[in-house]
């Protein structure tokens, strides 16, 4: 990896068309075998409640277009300007942290995520509903990955919110994956077309005066688009904007030169930007076969003394998250069991630093802080 001035090697970029195809095939041999995903259908709102379910209400700005006009079944065509739109999810009372416990038939409010309500936006009420949702002003955006279908995202913001309990505001932003295995370019495309409104819905919230702290997540590709509207807002000169965020990349499919020619431009943030990542992550090996054997950012080893001294020099933060159960064959979400152990985490001194760390935790508990694995220097 290359952070500021400091090399991580990769692999040769001669990788044959035969290891590339064969690191193609294998991805796509692995993601088909994944069940059936959830449809459209999932958001229609049911009237029903159980004691004990949780409900969490998400906003939603999306690139992707309306399928009916006047109605929140979004399609993968490429929206001019974003949509925007509420919905509330009902958590069920046996939930498990880190799961999404789809309806297998009916939906059942006692044993499944279910929308209970929702609303069509236009860009004024959205505005005025994510600045005066919370009593602490706090709102986190969501930007989902790599083949993810607009219900999978909605949801699993919804996951991460009730697990989290932070009380902030979540927000969707949705771009129009192609929710297919096949579908790498065409998103890999999408995602850059929705670098504008990502910028532009960052920028609105930084302005009202409602809005507190703005954590924005971004996972897998999803991390790639948010570390471009990062780009493009320091390249326009709103730096107000930039000094608001603090922002959370979660096993970022991103070419690890790449992210320094970006980082070159950004700058280092305050709070340092943090990069969750997964020696054993079989996805992003498998994007780094098929990109011609380049290493993405989400699989760096935070072992290598290099990698240590890039994160110090660049003010980054790498935080390995290998030790907590991914629910997925490829070792690519782990990051969905993170939320659950955050109110214990953000009181360590540890997580505000630049540096490379490992997170130690058994299951879905934490049995230490935090590891300082480099000498992480102390933010000014």
């Amino acid at each position: 990896m290359v952070v500021g001035n400091a090399t991580q090697p990769h692999a040769s970029t001669s990788g044959s068309p035969k290891s590339r195809a064969f690191g193609a095939a294998v991805l796509l041999l692995v993601l088909a075998g994944c069940a059936t995903r959830p449809g459209p259908e999932v958001l229609t709102p049911i009237a029903a409640s159980v004691p004990g379910a949780r409900v969490v209400t998400a906003y939603v700005a999306t690139t992707r277009e309306r399928e009916i006009a006047g109605s929140n079944v979004f399609n993968n065509n490429r929206a001019r300007a974003s949509n925007y739109a509420a919905f509330k999810i009902s958590i069920p009372p046996g939930h498990r942290a880190g799961q999404i416990e789809w309806p297998s038939g009916p939906p059942d409010p006692a044993v499944d995520f279910v929308t209970v309500d929702q609303e069509v936006l236009d860009r004024r009420s959205f505005e005025q509903r994510v600045s005066s949702g919370r009593r602490n002003g706090k709102v986190a955006v969501f930007v989902h990955g790599f083949n993810t279908n607009f219900q999978e995202a909605l949801f699993r913001l919804a996951q991460m919110a009730a697990d989290s309990d932070l009380g902030a505001q979540p927000i969707l932003f949705a771009w129009p994956s192609e929710a297919t295995v096949t579908g790498y370019v065409a998103d890999k495309d999408a995602v850059t077309s929705s670098r504008d409104q990502l910028a532009g819905l960052l920028t609105m919230l930084s302005r009202k005066p409602g809005v507190g702290e703005i954590a924005v997540i971004g996972h897998s590709m999803g991390s790639w688009l948010v570390v471009e509207a990062l780009r493009q807002l320091r390249l326009t000169g709103q730096n107000a904007v930039i000094a608001r965020l603090g922002v959370v990349l979660a096993a970022p499919d991103i070419d690890v030169d790449v992210f320094r020619s970006q980082m070159d431009v950004i700058g280092p943030l305050s709070p340092p930007l943090t990069l969750l990542v997964s020696r054993d992550d079989v996805a992003l090996k498998l994007s780094g076969r098929i990109a011609g054997e380049r290493p993405r950012v989400g699989a760096l080893d935070v072992d290598d003394p290099r990698v240590q001294e890039a994160a110090l020099r660049a003010k980054v933060q790498i935080v390995d998250i290998s030790s907590l159960e991914a629910s997925d064959r490829l070792n690519h979400d782990r990051y969905t069991n993170l939320a659950a152990l955050y109110p214990r985490l953000a009181a360590n001194r540890e997580l505000h630093r630049a540096g490379a760390f490992v997170l130690d935790a058994v299951g879905a508990t934490i049995t230490s802080p935090l590891r300082v694995i480099g000498n992480a220097l102390p933010q000014n």
